[in-house]
């Protein structure tokens, strides 16, 4: 593939408005497979770091995602690019670059097929099936044992907290997310970090839709992320007001930060 036949595959997938272009700089790096300059978008593929036409394609998917984010900012903003520093592999990155995966599949342009590596395929039924969904019984167990030892610290009068502290040694989140995964039904063949996801949804219904849709292949960040956006409709002035509350929470801690620097210049 030439470079214009990378970027005609990737209008293929998802069609953009904005003015960009793919460019095989001919060259192998440690670092980076490839770049999205949102300033002149621009998509650079390091080809030399790709032994097949899908590890290219896949990689040029994930700069074109940055690249469709860009546009949708832009227009968000008035034309405002992103700071620089600021996290560009989000949740909703990561959504939006698992679509285009599976769209890519649906056409033809990419795919992921296992079974053109028997032993790989093996190996594979063995990890879900001896490592993945016995981790994730053993966690869902666990969980319901620390709801217990919780019973038993309050009927005690034991801090619960400091239970996990110093005697289990156990960290509070991590307790928190092993409870959970013991409170509600969820699939053990998730695996524990899909289980702590989905058991995040508050509705079974929502948590079963998950669940299937994880194990039909779908991404697990890409299947959480609709859930939530399908269970908060997705409002744009919901958004808007949400993004307002924070950014006057991160100005409220700047100005006490400001004050405390100020206030101490002065006593030096």
């Amino acid at each position: 593939m030439d470079n214009e036949e990378i970027k005609q595959k990737l209008l293929q997938i998802e069609n953009t408005d904005l003015e960009f272009t793919v460019t095989m700089t001919g060259k192998e790096s440690t670092r980076v497979n490839g770049l999205y300059k949102p300033e002149t978008h621009e998509i650079l593929l390091h080809n030399k770091n790709f032994k097949s036409d899908m590890q290219l394609i896949y990689t040029a998917i994930h700069e074109y995602t940055h690249h469709l984010l860009t546009e949708e900012f832009l227009a968000e903003t008035g034309g405002k690019l992103p700071m620089k520093g600021s996290k560009v592999h989000t949740a909703a990155f990561w959504t939006r670059f698992h679509t285009l995966l599976q769209k890519a599949e649906e056409l033809g342009i990419y795919k992921i097929d296992i079974s053109e590596s028997p032993e790989l395929q093996e190996l594979t039924e063995k990890i879900r099936k001896e490592y993945i969904e016995v981790n994730g019984k053993l966690m869902q167990e666990f969980g319901k044992l620390l709801a217990q030892a919780h019973k038993l610290c309050e009927a005690s009068n034991i801090r619960y907290e400091d239970y996990l502290d110093r005697v289990l040694c156990l960290p509070r989140n991590s307790a928190k997310d092993i409870t959970k995964v013991g409170a509600v039904e969820v699939n053990p063949a998730l695996g524990f970090d899909n289980m702590k996801k989905v058991a995040m949804l508050k509705k079974s219904e929502d948590r079963d839709s998950a669940s299937r849709q994880i194990l039909s292949g779908k991404s697990p960040d890409t299947v959480t992320e609709l859930m939530k956006k399908a269970a908060s409709g997705n409002d744009p002035r919901s958004k808007l007001e949400k993004e307002k509350n924070r950014l006057t929470k991160t100005i409220e801690a700047l100005q006490q930060r400001l004050q405390y620097v100020e206030e101490s210049l002065e006593q030096l």
